[in-house]
């Protein structure tokens, strides 16, 4: 009978599938790094044709990261579209696998690669028909957040949009690695504090990290809290190229009206009674008949207290209420107790352990004495 010696069989034998993908994912980065990105798309098709094969659930972390870097090549050869029926697919795979990591990468790849090309219509209908899992880490859910963010702020639902980054921002590592996660997400904070009618805090300008990428933004809030809508339109365009780049020059171009119904809300302050000729000379307004429809809205939407008289062409505001005397305190209080409340339920979810986790430990010892 013959018998195999020990070198034939260690030449014959094939590796384990774990350890030919963990290289197959070295060599991506290397070549990532080289920037190689042809060589880097063939060995990443050859690798997600490998993983498509498998089902073995010691691969799932594996594969996550494979998807990242397989779908980080073709973003940066600028052919992100001829992968998304591959994501897609995947991800349905995943899903019905029960593969976490790989469902949470992937749904982010899928809205990263929808955001690239603006379809932010496909991106609301992924995110209502697929199911982001409660397991996943903490950076993939940071990333989540923020892309639901930004589709609520596109939506106009600025509340919304507001809690999403919020979470965002808690959930991503404070540290100089992520550094450009961290910035993606205050900028788009900072404009959803704007178009909400806030004014973000000051400190979030002298971090370090944040400093020198938020200039641009600085001047922008600073316009916006003055009510100059010159210098709002002189800041857009000086850093338009910059909010541009950074995909928010359209939610900035909403902050024309905040502009405008600040610069009314001061100028109802300092003056019971002015004409609209003089409200237009001060907002930089084109025809005092755009003077009267702005004042007529925000005495509509309640940003001033005044009456217009079309007759004579002036405002005039009336006298001040006392502000505890409504039901603006209350609403404000109503809405920080809800956030906090929600906090906490959050963090004692967090520090949960699993139900019944103790009854398998007493089984297992009392296996081990018998």
């Amino acid at each position: 009978m013959d018998v195999d010696s020990e070198e034939d069989t260690l030449d014959n034998s094939q590796p384990l599938p774990e350890i030919d993908l963990y290289l197959h994912l070295l060599v991506m980065i290397y070549l990532l790094d080289k920037q190689d990105y042809e060589q880097g798309i063939r060995l990443s098709c050859e690798t997600i044709n490998k993983i498509q094969i498998l089902n073995r659930r010691t691969l799932d972390q594996l594969s996550a990261r494979i998807y990242f870097y397989y779908a980080r090549f073709y973003e940066l050869t600028g052919n992100l579209a001829e992968i998304r029926p591959v994501l897609l697919a995947a991800q349905r795979t995943a899903t019905l696998r029960h593969d976490d990591d790989s469902q949470a990468t992937l749904l982010n790849l899928l809205l990263r690669n929808y955001f690239h090309y603006n379809l932010f219509d496909q991106a609301d209908k992924l995110v209502s028909k697929a199911t982001f899992p409660e397991s996943a880490g903490n950076n993939q859910q940071a990333r989540y957040m923020y892309y639901l963010g930004r589709i609520k702020a596109i939506q106009l639902d600025y509340t919304a949009s507001h809690t999403h980054l919020n979470q965002a921002i808690r959930k991503a590592p404070q540290n100089t690695v992520t550094a450009g996660f961290q910035q993606a997400v205050y900028k788009l904070s900072i404009i959803v504090h704007l178009l909400m009618g806030e004014i973000p805090e000051r400190s979030i300008f002298r971090q370090p990290v944040l400093k020198k990428p938020l200039v641009p933004y600085l001047h922008i809030v600073q316009a916006v809290r003055i009510g100059d809508l010159s210098n709002f339109q002189e800041e857009i365009a000086k850093y338009g190229d910059v909010f541009r780049k950074d995909k928010n020059f359209t939610l900035i171009l909403r902050l024309r009206h905040n502009v405008i119904k600040t610069g009314i809300r001061m100028i109802s302050l300092s003056y019971s009674r002015i004409s609209l000729r003089d409200i237009c000379l001060k907002l930089h307004l084109d025809s005092e008949k755009d003077a009267e429809y702005i004042v007529s809205k925000a005495i509509r939407d309640g940003v001033i207290d005044a009456i217009i008289d079309h007759e004579k062409g002036f405002m005039k505001s009336k006298e001040n209420v006392d502000l505890y005397s409504t039901n603006e305190p209350q609403n404000a209080f109503n809405a920080r107790i809800t956030f906090c409340l929600n906090l906490h339920n959050e963090s004692v979810k967090a520090m949960r352990f699993p139900l019944n986790a103790h009854r398998k430990e007493l089984a297992s010892a009392e296996a081990l004495q018998f």
